[in-house]
């Protein structure tokens, strides 16, 4: 199978490799019910020390800058109580962390989560983290950008391997919440 975006040797509909996927992702792979048939999300084997965006697009080329998301860990705070909550925006952009996360959380601060707490919490890797398999209850902000996108180059939940996904899916993930000016 060849990828829709990008040049990679292996690339698979991402059901057909679940044992290559951490649980909580390989898990809401098996319970896929998105408009988006779960087939169309595609698995490609990448190099697990090149995983972050800069180094990965200067290995499997530059035009994926443009074509590739993060998903970020964020915690908003409010009166002593924390919420975890995950944001995608497109890799040229960052999260807009003080204003659309703090006011669409309620928060009084928001902030990156530590790394500990976004590994522990979330089940993934970091550096691979997905918004595909979060925790049940986690708000998922995702940037409107993202889902206008034809499709989407993700983290698979480890540094091993990524997902194209179809930009229209991640409006239908679980706790989804589609924003303007998400990435800034």
């Amino acid at each position: 199978m060849r990828a829709p975006i990008g040049d990679f040797d292996d690339a698979r509909p991402a059901p057909d490799c679940l044992e290559l996927l951490v649980a909580p992702v390989a898990d809401a792979l098996r319970a896929w019910s998105g408009d988006v048939p779960a087939e169309q999300l595609i698995y490609v084997d990448t190099d697990p020390e090149i995983a972050d965006t800069a180094a990965f697009v200067e290995h499997y080329g530059a035009e994926l800058l443009d074509a590739s998301a993060n998903c970020v860990v964020v915690v908003g705070k409010r009166g002593g109580e924390s919420t975890l909550a995950a944001c995608v925006v497109l890799s040229s952009t960052r999260v807009d962390v003080n204003g659309v996360v703090r006011g669409q959380l309620g928060a009084r601060k928001a902030s990156f989560a530590p790394r500990d707490t976004a590994v522990r919490d979330s089940g993934m890797e970091y550096g691979g983290i997905t918004p595909i398999g979060l925790p049940g209850g986690w708000p998922l902000l995702v940037d409107a950008a993202v889902v206008d996108a034809d499709w989407v180059l993700i983290g698979s939940g480890s540094r091993r391997g990524k997902l194209i996904v179809p930009g229209k899916a991640f409006a239908g993930l679980p706790g989804a919440v589609v924003l303007d000016g998400l990435g800034i």
